[in-house]
């Protein structure tokens, strides 16, 4: 489906967590009617157990709080912190609970990786941002980067019928009726501001694409510039063949990519293509600082993107995901302007000659995970068809 754009709104981008927790901590401290609250991870550490204190404290004066994380990702919220919120009158399920660590099924991969809060249907988080402190990694990790935007405005309307309807459906699912039945505050869409937005999911079932067709119209149209930030990139064809496009006709094309990395089978996948984006003209920095997992992009100074997809098969293809496209020069301004200043004091661009200097066990190396994420794609059931055209995936059974 095509992206829905609306005008009037107010957005905040938030850099990492110094930005990002203070600002949700405080929204939620101010609810006064429901807290819907997505995320991939919930850690036991400084900041997740600030943040299940303060949806404690919600539901403890009478809001309606529904916190749903992953099965997989949040395996130990179980342990750390359901009996803690469920206590406080917190309702919180798992989207597709892990069965066992050594249990795999086709459907393992598809997760909930969408990092979204909606509060009193007026405020909205989006991004890339996990409930986990940037410091809760390997000490040359520190801090985790990465991006997500405050939202106020007409488009929380799409915002929190997207949380309900997660909500309602991971309820049904896991035989919650009883979390059915509350009321539900209506989205307040007055004017907040003048930035236009429009906010987008992936699924498996009506929008499947969405996030990848608003990325390769975005390409298509290209005039000047795109910059891309992603923490794991492995496009498919059809992504691939446009940023190839605009190459050619003489845009201007930088990708920022991990050069620290919590799956190194994925760099070292993804380092296969380096050669042919190098050989395009196509600009590859590595940020070596600490941990990026940022998913954000800026197209000609107007058009940007921050979410929770990666360009990769396991977010276009099977995560649930949600990102908020922008067209404001002002947002794409900002956003692009603090991805420029990480580049310069943290990343390394990478040069042709560099790559053929490798030796040949380092090019098997990359050619072998290269080869291992396509097999568990295709263990997952999805084809080397549905993989390179990311044009239809099965529904989700």
């Amino acid at each position: 489906m095509a992206a829905e754009f609306v005008p009037g709104n107010r957005l905040t981008l938030l850099n990492s967590g110094d930005d990002y927790f203070p600002a949700l901590l405080a929204a939620i401290d101010a609810a006064e009617v429901e807290i819907y609250l997505e995320s991939y991870i919930f850690a036991n550490d400084e900041v997740g157990q600030a943040v299940a204190s303060a949806l404690c404290r919600a539901a403890d004066r009478g809001v309606q709080v529904n916190v749903t994380v992953d099965g997989f990702g949040a395996r130990n919220f179980k342990f750390d912190y359901f009996s803690r919120l469920t206590a406080a009158g917190v309702r919180a399920m798992f989207y597709r609970p892990e069965i066992g660590r050594y249990h795999f099924k086709r459907h393992r991969l598809r997760r909930l990786h969408r990092k979204l809060v909606v509060i009193d249907a007026r405020t909205a988080f989006i991004g890339g941002i996990n409930i986990i402190d940037d410091n809760n990694a390997p000490f040359d990790m520190r801090p985790h980067y990465d991006y997500a935007v405050r939202v106020e405005g007409p488009v929380l309307h799409q915002v929190h019928h997207a949380a309900r309807r997660m909500w309602e459906t991971v309820s049904w699912v896991n035989f919650k009726r009883r979390f059915r039945l509350a009321p539900v505050a209506a989205p307040v869409c007055e004017l907040a501001g003048n930035q236009t937005a429009a906010f987008l999911i992936r699924d498996n079932i009506r929008h499947r694409n969405d996030i990848l067709h608003a990325y390769v119209d975005a390409i298509d149209n290209a005039k000047h510039d795109i910059l891309i930030a992603n923490a794991y990139f492995l496009p498919g064809l059809r992504f691939g063949r446009a940023l190839y496009a605009a190459a050619q006709r003489g845009v201007r094309i930088t990708v920022l990519l991990q050069g620290k990395s919590d799956h190194q089978l994925f760099r070292y996948a993804t380092q296969t293509l380096y050669a042919t984006a190098l050989a395009a003209g196509i600009r590859i920095f590595e940020y070596e600082k600490s941990f990026m997992h940022a998913k954000v992009a800026v197209i000609d100074g107007q058009w940007a993107t921050v979410g929770s997809s990666n360009i990769d098969p396991f977010s276009l293809l099977m995560a649930k995901e949600a990102n908020l496209v922008v067209r404001d020069t002002g947002f794409a301004g900002e956003l692009e302007a603090s991805l420029r200043n990480a580049m310069a004091i943290g990343a390394r661009e990478l040069l042709a000659e560099e790559l053929s200097r490798q030796p040949i066990h380092s090019r098997f190396l990359r050619w072998l995970a290269y080869g291992l994420v396509r097999a568990m794609v295709g263990i997952a059931g999805y084809s080397q068809r549905h993989w390179q055209s990311e044009e239809t995936t099965p529904e989700e059974r």
